[in-house]
């Protein structure tokens, strides 16, 4: 008999339509040989909705897809999923959610109290992986290097802003600020002189009250995708990811609107230094206590030092996205990517109590 497999999309937080657009690659690729894909979404107002059969999420004319807040309501709660009174039956739970509410470990924690198998990190590893203030001190202990950089709340933005800003001197400009809890680049910007400072931060504390401002590092941006195969993590072949000269950095235009990024596979480095970049990214996973997948972040500088920038429990899935081409490069196809990730769901435990 297939596994029911709930498939989890959108949600409340700033990356809700790439959380649809992955959702969508998932639901082209899964094996339905083995699985048959439930799609459930989340609406931008907190609704869970049934998708129905044959929905596409695409984008269209640079406009990024929604979940619809019209369809069909789906109940949620520890005793399972249900629409119009009658029990869904899920077996396991891909939760293809980005950000706050999805990639945080809220979502995780609910779904350890339905005693529900899913994809991906726990509650602990998820929450510590999303908010890069907690991250970055645990990947440092594990002899990671991290850009130096100061955590500023919106409390004493608000009330002494002036000393935060002499502390944000001393690391010299350019500055990258970002929101400590944010994803896909929102709300990130690059500060190139104090007279720019107060306005990103601003921004920054529009989609988090913590906000992190970090030294620039000058270097390539090589990412790594981690998998767990046979309850072992794996990492792939490592990339280089490339931008178009009018981009500052990789910021959510960038990556999702304007088609002027691209990875190379794998990234023009030299053999020691790419497999420096596959020790350091599975030491990260390690490290944080992460189960399933990762994506992780490195600048490797002009001098051969490798800088981890974050660590990313949820990545981008759509059959295009970084994720799954360094997999691809790697020997392992899309469709093999998700079935390793619900074997390994069903066969080991997140929580202190068991799924």
């Amino acid at each position: 008999m297939k596994k029911r497999v709930a498939i989890l999309c959108g949600g409340r937080s700033s990356e809700h339509e790439i959380s649809c657009i992955s959702a969508q690659g998932i639901m082209e690729a899964i094996d339905r040989d083995i699985y048959e894909p439930i799609l459930i979404g989340i609406t931008q107002a907190g609704r869970w909705v049934l998708i129905p059969e044959g929905h596409t999420f695409a984008i269209s004319g640079g406009v990024l897809p929604t979940v619809p807040e019209n369809a069909q309501p789906v109940i949620a709660d520890v005793a399972g999923f249900f629409v119009d009174g009658k029990k869904l039956d899920i077996d396991i739970v891909f939760p293809m959610l980005h950000g706050p509410y999805g990639e945080d470990g809220t979502i995780q924690g609910f779904l350890e109290m339905a005693n529900l198998p899913y994809v991906g990190s726990g509650v602990l590893a998820s929450a510590v992986a999303m908010d890069k203030s907690f991250a970055k001190p645990i990947f440092a202990a594990h002899g990671i290097a991290t850009a130096q950089g100061i955590v500023v709340k919106r409390h004493e933005w608000k009330t002494n802003s002036a000393s935060v800003t002499n502390q944000i001197k001393k690391l010299g400009f350019p500055v990258f600020v970002k929101p400590a809890r944010g994803g896909s680049s929102r709300g990130t910007s690059k500060v190139k002189s104090e007279s720019e400072l107060s306005t990103a931060i601003s921004e920054a504390f529009e989609f988090d009250s913590k906000v992190m401002v970090e030294e620039a590092i000058v270097g390539a941006e090589i990412e790594c995708a981690v998998l767990e195969i046979d309850g072992t993590p794996q990492a792939s072949i490592p990339g280089q990811v490339t931008i178009d000269s009018k981009f500052e950095f990789y910021d959510f235009e960038a990556k999702y609107l304007d088609g002027a990024t691209d990875i190379i596979v794998p990234a023009p480095i030299a053999e020691s230094i790419l497999k420096s970049v596959q020790s350091a990214a599975v030491k990260a996973f390690t490290s944080l206590g992460c189960s399933g997948l990762a994506r992780v972040d490195f600048f490797l500088t002009h001098n051969g030092d490798l800088v981890i920038n974050e660590l990313n429990t949820m990545p981008g899935f759509t059959k295009t996205s970084v994720f799954p081409k360094m997999w691809s490069a790697s020997g392992v196809g899309y469709t093999q990517v998700i079935n390793h990730l619900l074997v390994a769901a069903l066969t080991r435990t997140n929580g202190t109590l068991g799924n």
